[in-house]
């Protein structure tokens, strides 16, 4: 396998939204390129109907050959197909997961990759509420952030693999952002997965608090179904994700409960002004980092006293 050119062959393990998406994008970026799909066996029969690609059953024909694996499976999944694609796959290959949680799939990656294969732990931002294969969008990473792990030795950029699998995701719309594992995990506790578990508590106090007649659920508008929109996400798909960043996680739901405490005992009081001030400025920069225009490629720091480790 040379270190010129670009990926011929890839092996995409789990293809529901992400691991189709990803194909499909792929697909749109370069041409004649082969693709090999691997999942259940009930997954690829119905896949089959709506992609040409290669199907394998068994992990080792898919990964055999292979130049660019990507894992689109949950941590817990992921982690333990480790060993049987180290042994498996050619050893100037670049193998990357697309899983919310890093730490403890990149601690467990270098072990089981010493001296093989090249690990890159990665992460799309982009994503829906539903999942499978059937709700598989081309686009669904184009303008998105796409979170890229380095190992703290400052090898991984240099490499021509990495190199090459920075270059397609700029190819397929995606915006690299280098940071390590720790401070990813801890971000995203902050950003994505604490806003996910405030919806599912949402949820049960709405449902708990709807009567047979259907109040006060009946009167919710736009507000409540915006608030509510990633309570559509299935428990498999955050399960893993629970159990694999457990600490950063629980610490940004004591925030925020701290936080409604706070809420609950000011309510009559000047301080509900301030609380809602600086809510709306949250808002605003948020608005704002969406709309402005991004470099190629940035860079995410350790925030000191912030991130936490899995363990």
């Amino acid at each position: 396998m040379s270190e010129v050119g670009e990926f011929r062959r890839v092996a995409i393990l789990g293809v529901g939204l992400i691991g189709a998406s990803f194909g499909a994008a792929l697909e749109n970026a370069r041409a004649g390129l082969s693709i090999v799909a691997y999942d259940r066996p009930e997954v690829l029969r119905k896949l089959r109907a709506k992609f040409n690609w290669e199907t394998c059953e068994d992990l080792a024909s898919a990964v055999r050959g292979a130049d660019l694996i990507y894992m689109a499976l949950p941590v817990g999944a992921a982690i333990e197909m480790l060993p049987g694609i180290a042994a498996q796959c050619e050893r100037q290959a670049l193998v990357t997961d697309a899983g919310s949680t890093k730490t403890r799939m990149c601690k467990a990656a270098a072990k089981v990759f010493a001296d093989r294969a090249k690990f890159l732990g990665g992460h799309p931002i982009a994503g829906r509420e539903v999942s499978g294969f059937e709700h598989a969008d081309a686009e669904l990473f184009r303008g998105k952030r796409y979170v890229v792990i380095r190992d703290g030795r400052g090898k991984d950029e240099s490499d021509f693999r990495v190199q090459r699998f920075v270059e397609l995701l700029r190819a397929i719309g995606a915006e690299p952002v280098w940071s390590d594992a720790e401070t990813h995990d801890w971000a995203m506790a902050v950003v994505s997965q604490m806003p996910q578990l405030a919806a599912i508590a949402l949820a049960r106090v709405i449902a708990e608090e709807t009567d047979e007649t259907g109040l006060p659920a009946s009167l919710a508008g736009t507000g409540l179904h915006d608030l509510l929109r990633t309570a559509g996400s299935p428990y498999e798909v955050w399960r893993d994700i629970c159990m694999t960043n457990t600490e950063n996680i629980a610490r940004s739901l004591d925030r925020a409960a701290q936080a409604i405490d706070f809420l609950r005992t000011h309510l009559t009081s000047r301080e509900l002004e301030q609380e809602f001030a600086g809510a709306n400025e949250v808002y605003r920069a948020l608005r704002e980092t969406d709309s402005a225009p991004r470099a190629d490629e940035t860079q995410t720091g350790k925030p000191a006293g912030k991130a936490k480790s899995n363990g």
